[in-house]
This record gives C-alpha cells, structure tokens and sequence, in this order.
C-alpha cells in the first residue's frame, strides 16, 4: 500500500505518546497521576446536562442539522454584544464548530495554497501548525520569547517573510506558555496585518480564564474584522469539551469560505448539543467565576507547592495550565519528563512537544482535584529530583 506523502510530516502525537506511558505504568500496577491533557474535570452545570439530555430524547432532533439554528445565532450574537461589546452579524459573520479542532484543522484550506507561507506562534498548541501543513504550507514561526512575555514581536519577522505570508495564526491568553496580550499588542497586531495584507486567526479558547482581569476579544479592537477572525470555545469555560462546540466569528469573506467548506464536510452541530449551548451562554453565569475560581484555586496550590520543594516556577496569569521551566540538572524537557514519570508517576507534556522554543519547559494541566495535586507534590518532594 502506499500512502500520503503529507502524513511523512507527522509523527506519534504527543498525547498518544504520553498515553502508552500511562497504560504501560498502570498494567504494571503503579499509579498515575496524569497533569497532560488539557481535559477539564469540572463539569457543565447540572441544567446544561439536563438540556442536552431532555433534547436528545425527541426523535426530531436526529436530522440533520445542516446549518446553525436561528436561536443559536441569536444566542452567539448577544454572547458576544454582552461579554465583549462586539456585535455579530450572525448570518454572515459567524459559523459553528464542531469544535474549534475542527476549524483549526480545517481553515488553512480555504487560505491557503501549496507552499504558501503561514505565521504560527513558536511554541503553539500542535495544530495551529498542523492545519497548515495539511493543506501544504509552508510554515515560518514566530518565536515567544520569556524576556516579552510571551508575546510576538513583530519587529522580528523578516520584511520578506511578512510580505509573503498569507495568514497567521495568534493565541492570547496562550497555550502552553499561559502568555496574556494587553490592548497595546492587539493594536500593533491589526497594524502589522493590514501593513502586509495578511490574515489573523486569533483562538480565543481561554478568555474566561484570566485571573486578573477580564479577557478580550481580538475582535474588541478597531479594524480587526478588516483582517480576520476570531475562534471562541465553549470546552473549558462551561466543562463542554467532550461536546465539541466552538465558534468561528469576524471577517464575513473569511467566514463564507469557512462555511462553504463545512458545508462540504460535516452536516453541522447535532440538534441536542446547539440546545445545550444556548443553555450555556444564557443561564445564570456565575458559573464561569465559579470555574475560573476553581483553576486559581489549583494554580496557586500547584505552584506554591512547587516552589515549596524546590521547584521555582512562574504564577501563570491565565489558562487552565503551568508552563514551567525544568531544574537546571536536566539536560531536556523529555529527559526531565521521563524521570519524573518514572520516580513519581506525575505525568507532564514535555515543553518541546509544541516547538523548538518549547525546549527547557514542561506543561502541567490544572485537570486534577486538590487532593490529587497535594498527592503529586508530596511525591515529588520524596523523589529528591528537586533537592
């Protein structure tokens, strides 16, 4: 048989890695204590469930959807006007998703063409570089640097390179750095766009769950819908990640790319999961501060804890993880992730996993209760690896 020559550009996922490292340590009877996947462990609120539940027990909502429902759009559109003072034309300016995966998987095919140059942010959760190079791209990074806290400077990318590239793809508050972009950045970021003629994907997945003060859209500021879009997500804010529910809003020529694709590909959002969604956005939100109180909670214990046994490490300003800098004894992020694994059975993503400058680093998802957490520092103060 012969295959794609595109799938020559793509390895073992991480995740997968990791998780034959988790199914060999327990079949060997030794515990787990899994800080790697992103998978939030906080539930939707009970009358999310309730509506998902009660919807797909009617028999009509098993067509197909084909397209958004009017009360979700509608819903979309007074989410937006509401937490960011944006306002959504919601036939022409926004699409569902089957998960924001779904959209950054997708979109570099209605932008791109082979070889054709994309930005994406050095280190970057795997798949903004993923779909571009599915769609054959080629892709030039933009280093995120300690020293500017983690935001692109724009100063740095080569005039050649800006003039060629077609679109980029930006994420604040960032994953797996925990980076948080102030207004200033936004503003230099649709400068830069509309001085070179390229498009911006700003992934938007984890506004909700900044700790000191209240997160932006990208589409909040002057001229941004002039160059791009914004992908929101309804995974770790309402606990729906399993649901797979995102947003594509912004640039309506963009979108109707987007949308004619989708058309293509997928029969839309199943009828129960659109109910749910609404439900989401309209109950009673004190459930996000509840949510967000809850990753505080666990970051300030993760993170003082570290520190307590050796380990200094940044108090990351948002997101639902830690990016920490491994001990200086450590020769690289996998050699670090290993022994931890080995002597503790704290499971981590190693920092080069999501690009070179990732190298020297580790991520630690906020996924486990407290319990859990104090359970992994008392076993990571008894390995002696931070002595």
């Amino acid at each position: 048989m012969k295959f794609s020559k595109r799938m020559d550009l793509f390895g073992e996922s991480i995740f997968t890695t990791l998780a034959n490292m988790r199914s060999e340590r327990k079949k060997q009877g030794l515990e787990v204590i899994d800080l790697s996947i992103g998978a939030p462990n906080i539930p939707p609120t009970q009358e999310v469930m309730e509506t998902i539940a009660k919807e797909a027990m009617k028999p009509e909502n098993y067509l197909y959807a084909i397209k958004d429902a009017v009360d979700l759009q509608n819903t979309v559109k007074e989410w937006y006007e509401r937490r960011y003072g944006v306002t959504i034309d919601p036939e022409t300016e926004m699409t569902s998703l089957l998960g924001s995966q779904d959209g950054l998987a997708h979109l570099a095919l209605t932008l791109v063409n082979e070889d054709d140059i994309v930005l994406v942010q050095d280190p970057c959760y795997p798949i903004f570089r993923d779909g571009p190079l599915l769609a054959g791209a080629k892709v030039v990074t933009m280093p995120l640097l300690k020293e500017n806290d983690y935001l692109i400077d724009f100063d740095m990318i080569d005039e050649k390179t800006a003039q060629d590239a077609k679109y980029m793809i930006v994420s604040y508050p960032n994953n797996p750095t925990c980076g948080v972009a102030n207004d200033e950045f936004y503003k230099k970021l649709i400068v830069f766009a509309k001085k070179y003629n390229i498009m911006v994907l700003h992934d938007n997945a984890y506004s909700e769950l900044l700790f000191e003060g209240p997160g932006h859209s990208f589409l909040e500021f002057e001229g941004a819908k002039d160059v791009g879009i914004e992908f929101n997500s309804l995974s770790k804010t309402y606990g729906l990640a399993g649901a797979r529910i995102g947003f594509a809003l912004g640039n309506k020529e963009i979108i109707g790319k987007l949308k004619s694709l989708k058309s293509n590909l997928d029969y839309g959002m199943f009828l129960p999961v659109q109910k749910g969604a609404i439900k989401a956005l309209t109950q009673d939100q004190s459930c996000v501060e509840k949510t967000r109180n809850a990753y505080k909670h666990r970051r300030d214990l993760l993170v003082n804890g570290c520190k307590s046994i050796g380990w200094d490490i940044d108090m990351p300003k948002g997101t639902m993880f830690v990016w920490a800098k491994i001990p200086d004894k450590f020769k690289d992020s996998e050699t670090f992730v290993k022994g931890l694994f080995d002597k503790t059975g704290v499971l981590v993503v190693p920092g080069n996993a999501f690009g070179t400058q990732g190298e020297g680093y580790v991520r630690m998802a906020l996924v486990q209760s407290d319990d859990t957490i104090e359970h992994a520092l008392d076993m990571m103060d008894k390995s002696g690896l931070f002595k």
